[in-house]
């Protein structure tokens, strides 16, 4: 081999358009802030999780899945989908299951869109979308939210072409906890082409309190409706990963054929099944966080007049350019909150105790 003496430029091994695709933001580590700040323990009101703990029994069922982890878990994930129709009255051919309801809108999207295809959905709204897109090789259509920080379904509509594949609706919408209303949702599936997968991604449904907010699972029966459904909020298994959609079967069926074997683990099954059986603890840790996101919101809307309601657990400040300083401020007083610059700041409903240091933070920052 000659060497020239000259250094060539290494091969270019990733594809060139993900060097401006923006990374998923993950909470900050509460135990990091509180090191850097001198603090005995940082507040973390940043990732939408439910601060309670895990329900009672999945400690136990996990630990004993845990003994058989030399093995591979069941792929076709059976039990529990038959606990998920059996609970949400579907028939199991209809369930798919996958880590995380984002990962079953990763695998939606996979199955749904070719490259060049159209992804349609709301912005903001959940971060992954982009990402979900880009890296199936989809075109992403964002359409802006409306003055009231919700999806604005007509203008949805319109952005619906020959080229469009799916639209993801997400309801309650995160970041901003807006929801859909049911004369606008039926309105708008009524509209979509019967060849576009119109996909409910409902993350937070557990949360919704407005009657008018439909379950998506009543449109489920329409033959290019999806829904999604995960137990990583409400259900308190954030750290096990796992979810799971109700569609029309031949469209689960797609979806269990591009899931990653085996990514269901052990461990998420058992924990899952067993918080299946605690629906009546789920209800009443539901309602204490609906409880304090009221009085959150009451209180906020002395600094912030056009916070709107939210459907999640969690709220929504919409602080355009000032976001990321606030953001700032909360974490020096020990509060991790989720700016989005040049939009607004996400805030996760905690505990009281957690609520009321976010709202000491918020009125030093703002008051």
């Amino acid at each position: 081999m000659t060497d020239t003496g000259k250094h060539q430029p290494a091969p270019r091994l990733t594809r060139a358009d993900l060097d401006v695709l923006p990374s998923y933001v993950p909470g900050r580590s509460p135990a990091d802030l509180a090191r850097e700040l001198g603090l005995p323990e940082a507040i973390k009101l940043a990732s939408n999780e439910v601060p309670y703990g895990p329900l009672p029994g999945v400690v136990a069922a996990v630990t004993e899945a845990a003994t058989g982890a030399h093995r591979y878990p069941d792929m076709g994930v059976v039990a529990l989908r038959d606990a998920l129709a059996e609970r949400y009255a579907v028939d199991a051919a209809r369930i798919a299951t996958g880590c995380g309801s984002v990962a079953l809108a990763d695998h939606l999207v996979r199955a749904t869109c070719l490259p060049g295809d159209e992804l349609v959905y709301s912005w903001r709204s959940f971060e992954a979308y982009p990402i979900i897109a880009a890296t199936n090789g989809a075109t992403s259509v964002r359409v802006g939210n409306d003055a009231g920080h919700g999806h604005d379904l007509t203008a949805m509509a319109a952005a619906v072409t020959d080229r469009t594949r799916m639209v993801l609706i997400c309801n309650p919408n995160n970041p901003t906890g807006t929801a859909v209303r049911r004369t606008e949702l039926e309105r708008f599936l009524d509209v979509v082409p019967d060849d576009v997968l119109v996909v409910i991604d409902e993350a937070y449904r557990e949360f919704v309190t407005d009657p008018e907010v439909p379950d998506g699972l009543g449109y489920a029966d329409r033959p290019n409706v999806a829904v999604l459904r995960t137990l990583s909020k409400a259900w308190g298994l954030a750290g096990l990963r796992i979810g799971f959609l109700v569609a029309q079967p031949e469209v689960a069926a797609a979806i269990r054929k591009v899931v990653t074997p085996f990514s269901a683990s052990v461990a998420a099954q058992a924990g899952a099944l067993a918080a299946l059986a605690q629906a009546d603890e789920v209800r009443r840790r539901c309602a204490l966080v609906v409880a304090e996101r009221d009085r959150v919101t009451e209180t906020l809307r002395k600094l912030v007049p056009d916070l709107p309601s939210s459907q999640a657990n969690f709220v929504w400040l919409p602080l355009g350019d000032r976001a990321v300083d606030f953001g700032r401020a909360c974490e020096s007083r020990g509060v991790i909150v989720r700016p989005f610059p040049g939009d607004g700041v996400r805030v996760t409903i905690g505990t009281p105790a957690e609520n009321d240091a976010f709202l000491a933070a918020a009125e030093a920052a703002l008051g």
